[in-house]
Parts: C-alpha cells; structure tokens; sequence
C-alpha cells in the first residue's frame, strides 16, 4: 500500500488566465479583498498549500493561527512571514486525526485570546492502491483526518465566523470529488464528502457576510506524488501550489462567492464531463488516468 500527503509546491503564476469557478459566473465583478485586522487559522500548514495560504494571506495583512504535526517547518515559515509582512503568527503544532480534535483547537485558540475570523481546513492525506490492500487503520485515520476532523473543525469555529463575518471558511476538496476514483477509492469519497458538505454549508450561510468555497485542485507539483513514488495518481494538467490558493483568492474576491471552485480550466473541464457523462464511463476513465 502506497500512502500519499496533500503536500502541494511549485512555482508562480498569473491567477487571471487560469481561474475557473463550478459553476463559472463570470460577469460578477472582483476586488482585491484585504484582510488586515483579521486573523486566519491554517490546518495542514507545515508546507504545500497550507504553507502557501499562509503567504497568501499574510500578504494581504492577515495575523495567522498555524496548525500541523511538524512545528520545525511551521516555525521557519512564522518566521519568514512575522519578517516579510509585520503580521502574527501563532504556531500550534497538533495532531488532527484524533476525536474531538475541534473542541480542543477551539478552546486552545480561545485561551490564547485569538479570535479566528478565516478557517482555512487543509490537512488531508490519501491512499493509492486497490481497497483490498489497504491496510484499515490507514483507512481509518484517513477518513478521520479528511472528514472527521475536518467537519468537527469546521462546527467548533463556525459560530465565531459568523459572527465576525469579515473572513471566510475554505475546504481544501479535489477534482477526485467529482467522480469514483477506483485505486484511490477512499481518498476521492472523503473529497465528495468535502465539496458537498461545503457547498451546503455555504447555501446555509448565504445571507451571512462569511464567504464559503470548497477549493477543488487537480494534480499539484507536490510532496504527494514524491511519496507515492510514480506520477500515475497524477490526471490532467499540472499546477503550482500559488496557482491553486490564487484560484481560491480570486473566487473569495467576487462579489458573489461561488460554494466551489475547480482550479485550472483543464481540470474544470474534466470536471464537467465527470458530471455529464453516464457514471459507469467515469468511472473506468479516472481508473485508467491514475492505474500504475
């Protein structure tokens, strides 16, 4: 059994010639949101898109709340970003895998007086091999990081961003979501699970001020493909980390955010065909476009 980690890297991009929403609505006008005042807590924010969100957002004045297993990475990155942008970070090395994983984040930020106006839920980690091989406590702990954690993160802070209204919930999903993923079986329904929680949410919550978007990237230049050893997990067109939370940035800057967001118009497309096509025929192409 192969295990893989949502770590995502690579190089920059121009955000405005690969954006795509799903679905896309163009004519909605866009500003450059700022959110300096605000504070923005990061899961999975050792390195990847979790390290990138970091940048991104400190760039544009965000005070920043860094969770992950690896504090050393996290350190280092707290440092570049307190130096380059004059914004607080705040580093918290924890383990999210575990039950009431988001009470204990909550009242953790709480005591230190931190008010959390962006929750930005990253962390993940999948599996590449038949089902019948994998081994069920990877199973477990990968649905109760993907999922678990992730809705259990996302109840304990929900109250607050609402309340603040000024920020915004991401859910870092997948292209994976939008059909079965025979080979990555478990890993493409937990990012079903996340796009559809997400979009729901963000009908729930639509009269609030809260932006709600669940990020859906393709394949990312990234430490996954490093550790599974081969690019055969690796369908469609290659993307950068800054291309993928650019994408993310520019969906939350319109005036009417979209409930989810695909990242590049190859993937967008695919994407679409996935939702189009008899699911049967899916189904056997996403087999064929991560199989060994």
């Amino acid at each position: 059994m192969k295990v893989v980690i949502d770590n995502k890297v690579g190089t920059a991009y121009h955000v405005d010639t690969d954006y795509f929403s799903y679905p896309s609505n163009r004519s909605e006008p866009t500003m450059t949101m700022t959110y300096s005042g605000t504070t923005a807590l990061i899961t999975g924010a050792s390195s990847g898109l979790g390290a990138e969100f970091a940048r991104q957002f400190a760039a544009r004045g965000a005070g920043l709340v860094l969770v992950a297993r690896r504090a050393d990475r996290m350190e280092e990155l707290a440092k570049e970003l307190r130096s380059k942008h004059g914004v607080t970070v705040t580093v918290l090395p924890m383990d999210l895998g575990r039950p009431g994983v988001g009470k204990e984040l909550f009242e953790e930020v709480s005591s230190r007086g931190i008010t959390v106006d962006t929750l930005i839920n990253n962390a993940g980690f999948g599996t590449h091999s038949p089902f019948v091989e994998e081994e069920p406590d990877v199973i477990a702990s990968e649905i109760a990081l993907n999922v678990a954690a992730l809705v259990d993160i996302t109840r304990s802070f929900l109250p607050g961003l609402l309340t603040s209204g000024t920020g915004a919930l991401v859910n870092v999903a997948s292209t994976a979501a939008f059909q079965p993923i025979p080979g990555m079986a478990v890993y493409g329904a937990t990012k079903a699970f996340v796009l559809s929680f997400t979009e729901a949410v963000a009908h729930e919550t639509k009269d609030s001020g809260l932006n709600v978007l669940a990020l859906c990237p393709g394949a990312t230049s990234t430490e996954f493909f490093d550790v599974v050893g081969s690019q055969s997990a690796a369908a469609g067109r290659m993307q950068s980390s800054e291309q993928v939370v650019g994408t993310a940035l520019k969906a939350l800057d319109r005036k009417g955010t979209p409930g989810s967001v695909v990242s590049g118009w190859a993937n967008r497309i695919a994407a679409g065909f996935a939702q189009r096509l008899p699911r049967a025929v899916t189904v056997a192409i996403a087999a064929r476009a991560v199989q060994d």
